[in-house]
């Protein structure tokens, strides 16, 4: 698979402020990333440096398997890392044209990109009359202009309401489908886990996690039981050897394991030690529990 943008050891600093620490990974042609983590956590500053308006400490990056100078690659690249800057009296057509006369890009482009989202019926409405929602379709349709490889954007959906921000994601998937790679930073768990296929987690400029959406919640998770005995039970699951340890809550046992275990093992090793569960049911971490699981163990700055 096609690599479109390799960062090794980047790093950042804003005087005393360390905001990117040693980052690494990849981003390969065809998926969805997500850069997660709270505000402060290095994602806006990582995607100035490598759009070439921040400059690095130290570390590199390189587009397209370094095949290109970075001037050269941001021509196949489409941002937007700020609010929507178009003029106010101008129809979304007329803003939409002057980006093409800058981008180089054919006039036919503008029906094609309002139609992708969602504004062809209102290409001859002047920018101020637009919603915040509508204002950020236009900031993507104008990113798209020039027919990106990526499209890179900042908090997406930041402060929108619920139905702009579903607009917007179902747009993203819809844009990721025709093949375009994306790479979107966010503080929302829900929107990495609704519309990325690889994650990557920030916290203080660190990186905590990196890797697909489904490798980070693919994991042993817990088990919920319940018997008539739930202190045998209890001691009969500590006697497991995947068994790290026993929670009780609510009338029902909470067990972890530290290892793979599937749940048809675990039920017929308890019925070999005269256990017949009433209850048992193999849980595993959401998106959410585990980024909890990770920033909770990381110290703060």
């Amino acid at each position: 698979m096609e690599t479109i943008l390799t960062i090794n050891n980047l790093d950042k600093r804003f005087g005393k402020i360390h905001a990117v620490k040693n980052v690494s990974f990849e981003i390969k042609k065809g998926n969805v990333y997500g850069i997660l983590g709270p505000n402060g956590s290095g994602k806006s500053t990582t995607l100035g440096i490598i759009l070439n308006v921040v400059n690095k400490t130290a570390g590199n990056y390189s587009w397209f398997g370094g095949t290109m100078e970075t001037h050269e690659a941001l021509k196949k690249v489409g941002a937007i890392i700020e609010r929507p800057n178009f003029y106010p009296y101008m129809s979304a057509y007329d803003n939409l044209k002057l980006v093409c006369k800058i981008k180089g890009a054919h006039l036919s482009k503008i029906d094609e990109k309002l139609e992708l989202v969602g504004l062809i019926e209102r290409k001859d409405s002047k920018f101020r009359t637009f919603s915040l929602g509508m204002k950020q379709r236009l900031a993507i349709a104008s990113a798209l202009l020039n027919d990106p490889e990526i499209l890179i954007l900042d908090e997406p959906t930041n402060g929108l309401d619920p139905q702009g921000i579903r607009q917007i994601r179902d747009i993203i998937r819809h844009i990721a489908s025709l093949g375009t790679t994306i790479l979107l930073a966010s503080h929302l768990l829900d929107e990495v886990e609704k519309v990325c296929s690889h994650v990557v987690v920030l916290r203080n400029g660190e990186i905590l996690y990196t890797g697909s959406v489904t490798g980070m919640t693919a994991n042993e998770g817990f088990f919920e039981l319940q018997a008539d005995d739930n202190e045998q039970l209890k001691n009969i699951l500590l006697e497991h050897p995947a068994i790290a340890k026993v929670e009780e809550t609510e009338g029902k046992l909470i067990a972890y394991p530290h290892s793979p275990l599937e749940p048809g093992e675990l039920n017929s090793y308890l019925f070999s030690k005269g256990i017949c569960l009433s209850h048992l049911v193999n849980k595993k971490y959401s998106l959410e529990e585990q980024f909890l699981q990770l920033t909770s163990n990381q110290p703060s700055n």
